[in-house]
């Protein structure tokens, strides 16, 4: 399966943004070979406004390859549902104000979209509906591959800002994964920024910011973010044997 895995669109109706978003459409739009899937994890309104959520679902439907989506902290539940309707198999109802967890089939592997916002704050939780959720999602899937993903990284990204709002209580996820042999990565956005480490035992491979890149401690630079940075896209090849390669892009 390969994959395009974007993040962080924080659509506003602004031409910033919406110009950002145009063209990771059109970069993926244009490859020679078109990947199974799209995935967006999260922070795709930068409002939670229906209106920015109409233009998501414009922008989104013109890709080429099926598009999926989970919520981030800047989302908000209930126009997310309502305007986009995320679709495949779930927990949790179409409408209403609870996490909002899914999964699709894609190309021999299952997508899991997990839901790790807290309305009205900027940290992360999986929530006991959403754990339960996972957990009896990995067990009916036996033997095929499942690859959780969801908007907040649940590990030190060595950065004291994305740090202090990434996801809290990761332990109760590591322990849930033990065992459970069928998940070969987990997928997150949220840090504006490319990022690989470990969790669990198992690659954490964080999406690159659409809107925006964060700074790094190191780097130089007056502001959080640097917005004039080309987006970026991240792609993830996995293999039946459990093994994925991922590749960073930004774009031109």
């Amino acid at each position: 399966m390969l994959l395009a895995h974007i993040s962080d669109l924080h659509l506003d109706g602004t031409e910033h943004a919406t110009e950002r978003a145009a063209r990771v459409v059109a970069y993926l739009n244009g490859l020679s070979r078109q990947p199974d899937a799209v995935l967006v994890t999260g922070d795709i309104a930068d409002h939670g406004a229906p209106e920015e959520y109409a233009e998501a679902a414009r922008l989104l439907g013109t890709l080429a390859a099926p598009a999926f989506t989970c919520p981030g902290n800047h989302d908000d539940r209930a126009a997310y549902r309502e305007v986009l309707r995320p679709g495949g198999e779930g927990a949790t109802t179409p409408e209403g104000t609870g996490p909002v967890n899914r999964s699709h089939r894609v190309a021999g592997h299952a997508l899991l979209l997990c839901d790790s916002t807290i309305p009205g704050e900027d940290a992360g939780l999986l929530g006991d509906e959403t754990l339960d959720w996972l957990a009896r999602t990995l067990d009916e899937l036996g033997d095929t591959p499942a690859i959780p993903a969801f908007h907040h990284p649940p590990a030190l990204l060595h950065h004291p800002y994305v740090d202090s709002m990434n996801l809290t209580d990761a332990d109760r996820l590591a322990n849930l994964l033990k065992g459970r042999t069928n998940v070969p990565a987990i997928l997150t956005g949220h840090a504006h920024t490319p990022a690989a480490t470990t969790f669990a035992g198992r690659p954490l491979l964080v999406a690159p910011g659409v809107v925006s890149t964060l700074r790094l401690p190191w780097e130089s630079g007056d502001s959080l973010t640097d917005r004039v940075a080309p987006p970026g896209v991240a792609f993830h090849m996995l293999t039946g044997d459990g093994r994925v390669t991922t590749h960073f892009r930004v774009v031109p």
